[in-house]
């Protein structure tokens, strides 16, 4: 179990800083709408979304309802039954840590552990479970201190969503450089652009992971061969 710590942490440190930054961002405009810090605190434990909490900012702003509330969050984060399909099999075999796995299976926690390969002698199940819960550490953190630190230096929030986006282009770039096979990745890129082209900037996520599920469902046994033949070609080379 320690073996796969020290690794876990070395994967998850491009999200620490993007997590700390954004989460701290998060806990001060929760404060500024009236939310003291064991709130920041609670919200980043337990809902532990950072659209949806940035969301739900809002929406405690404008006195929404809870229905409402729940509703939007929902629809907002309805990308992730996606991501838990792809994890069906590799959560199953880890037993009673899955359901934390399923909890915390976040857009860069997703990234990392599909596609960070687990060190010689590290068990897998206890290595993705580190890089979940260091990434949750690390967003609960940043909103507290947010909360708490918030009031004592001029923050300016104006383009703070950007970040995320950023951390997104350096993890795909990353897996684009060390993936042998970049079918899965060019597809998703041209799927998301022509979604985005048909039903706009507001509309088009669910479409996209729609169509990018599909294409790559219909390819996962083409797609299987080819990293079987690849593997072995490795193997062989090594030989």
């Amino acid at each position: 179990m320690r073996k796969a710590l020290r690794p876990a942490f070395t994967a998850t440190i491009p999200v620490l800083c993007g997590y700390l930054f954004i989460g701290f961002a998060f806990g001060v405009m929760l404060r500024d709408i009236g939310f003291t810090t064991p709130w920041a605190f609670l919200c980043s434990l337990t809902i532990y979304a950072g659209s949806g909490q940035y969301l739900l900012v809002s929406l405690l702003a404008a006195k929404a309802s809870l229905v409402t509330v729940a509703v939007m969050t929902l629809l907002l984060n309805c990308r992730h039954i996606f991501y838990g399909l792809s994890f069906l099999e590799t959560f199953h075999s880890m037993g009673a840590r899955k359901w934390y796995m399923i909890f915390s299976l976040t857009d860069e926690t997703y990234s990392l552990v599909a596609t960070t390969p687990v060190p010689d002698g590290v068990d897998k199940g206890w290595f993705y479970l580190f890089i979940s819960m260091l990434d949750h550490v690390y967003w609960i953190i940043g909103c507290t201190f947010g909360a708490l630190f918030g009031s004592l230096v001029n923050f300016n929030t104006k383009g703070v969503d950007f970040v995320m986006t950023a951390l997104f282009i350096v993890i795909f770039t990353d897996q684009w450089l060390n993936s042998k096979n970049h079918i899965p990745a060019i597809t998703g890129v041209i799927c998301s652009v022509i979604c985005l082209l048909l039903f706009g900037p507001d509309r088009f996520i669910i479409p996209a992971m729609l169509s990018i599920l599909t294409i790559l469902t219909l390819l996962r046994k083409p797609l299987e061969e080819h990293m079987e033949r690849e593997d072995q070609k490795g193997d062989d080379s090594h030989a």
